[in-house]
């Protein structure tokens, strides 16, 4: 049987056809685009907040790291005189839901210099003290946030908080000034957090791939500073037994 190699007759499609295959087309092409969207890997970003919030004398502060509305850390700043003269400053989540901060085995937060990096290598505990001043027979100061009575400026805490049960890690910077026993005045200069879990974040680190910078939001990241209970200011009296002599040099940054 000899084969026809001319050209053949073009089939016209009825119009219904036509719009089947127009259909099918247009399923198959966004499809496609649906299957290169889900394979192309997560963008993360650090989310970095301007701040200025002083953190006054027998007050509590309650900071929003990732902006969801539900308070993350709690800073408590208090002073009292009892015979002796007690100020400490605080800073912790006193709830199950895991948020922790860097410091090492004695109850103290680091008070870490720019640059050093935060993650999952690093030991965490829930509530951490960071400055604290015993007046009895003489001043005496513990805590790498005191040094030793003097200024401390832009140094970090080391932030590890759950988004969705998923573990992400930040920082928040603070200057700390000894007011003698009126007590720790405490600054948030500024904080930050990285968005992919489980990925570290340097200190002072703001920008990173997809970097977004947001402005302080009064109404949700300095709300109007709480006056201390007295039921909330006994959350910092664990001080008063864990306070002892020993150098707490190890904690003035790595």
């Amino acid at each position: 049987m000899k084969r026809d190699f001319g050209p053949r007759k073009t089939a016209n499609l009825s119009k219904s056809i036509q719009q089947q295959l127009n259909k099918y087309a247009f399923a198959a092409s966004a499809a496609g685009v649906g299957t290169l969207a889900l394979a192309a890997p997560a963008a993360g970003k650090i989310v970095y907040t301007k701040a200025h919030h002083v953190i006054g004398v027998n007050q509590i502060f309650y900071l929003d790291l990732n902006h969801d509305g539900v308070s993350d850390f709690t800073f408590i700043n208090q002073s009292y005189c009892t015979g002796a003269c007690f100020a400490s400053l605080w800073v912790g989540h006193y709830s199950a839901n895991g948020n922790e901060i860097r410091g090492g085995g004695n109850h103290f937060a680091f008070a870490l210099r720019t640059g050093v990096r935060i993650g999952s290598k690093e030991h965490f505990s829930s509530n951490r003290l960071m400055a604290m001043a015993v007046e009895v027979e003489g001043e005496d100061f513990e805590g790498p946030w005191t040094n030793n009575g003097k200024a401390v400026k832009d140094r970090y805490l080391g932030l590890k908080f759950n988004i969705d049960k998923k573990i992400h890690f930040g920082w928040a910077r603070l200057n700390v000034v000894f007011n003698g026993y009126n007590g720790f005045i405490a600054t948030l200069t500024g904080y930050a957090y990285e968005t992919i879990p489980n990925k570290s974040i340097i200190a002072g680190q703001t920008k990173g791939p997809d970097i977004s910078v947001e402005e302080p939001d009064a109404a949700l990241i300095m709300p109007t500073p709480e006056r201390a209970t007295l039921g909330a200011l006994a959350m910092g009296s664990p001080g008063l037994s864990i306070w002892r002599r020993e150098e707490s040099a190890g904690g003035q940054g790595r």
